[in-house]
């Protein structure tokens, strides 16, 4: 397989639309996050003032070559709830990071995040990738914990990471899941 990230596509199930992200969602988005420190709280910018700012921090995703980004959109009322990406993972063969993933609180411990990462990680698999990649600041323990629930393995931290947007360190805590880990993962979360 070469190391090129899926094309935007629509991914849905009876929770979920997964859209290509657009600046069209931009409203949604900030109604559903508003300028609410926690819900950006562990994200690599700060939470935008403004739909002009998040407007730009969409515009950033949707135009690099390393983010293949999508609205998560509900599919009772149709409105866009958060955002979530597919990353390119250099150094590692056959690998895709799912990350930069925020909901608005709303949505916090409802079926949401599951229903994404279970269309997220079907897809990656189906697309020909072997492993998925998440990732999250070590101080973000509902994170952590949702990843492991849905069958990541802790693989290593990495010290020093990169910087917050407050200026301090941050440690990033890796999981993965592996092509042939995903079916048992798959069935356990289906019940």
């Amino acid at each position: 397989m070469t190391a090129k990230l899926p094309a935007p596509v629509v991914l849905e199930n009876g929770v979920v639309r997964l859209e290509p992200l657009t600046l069209d969602h931009v409203p949604d988005l900030f109604a559903a996050s508003g300028a609410d420190e926690e819900v950006w709280r562990w994200l690599p910018a700060p939470a935008p003032r403004s739909e002009e700012e998040l407007g730009k921090l969409a515009l950033g995703l949707m135009t690099d070559d390393k983010h293949v980004p999508f609205a998560v959109v509900l599919k009772e009322g149709g409105r866009a709830v958060g955002w979530t990406t597919y990353g390119d993972v250099p150094g590692f063969d056959a690998s895709i990071e799912i990350g930069w993933t925020w909901y608005g609180r709303q949505v916090w411990r409802t079926a949401v995040n599951t229903s994404c990462k279970i269309l997220l990680i079907d897809h990656a698999f189906a697309f020909g990738y072997n492993r998925v990649l998440l990732k999250t600041d070590h101080l973000n323990l509902r994170s952590q914990n949702a990843i492991k629930r849905i069958g990541g393995v802790h693989e290593g931290t990495l010290r020093r990471h990169r910087k917050r947007p407050d200026g301090t360190w941050r440690d990033t805590v890796c999981f993965g899941i592996l092509e042939e880990e995903w079916p048992q993962h798959r069935a356990r979360l289906d019940r």
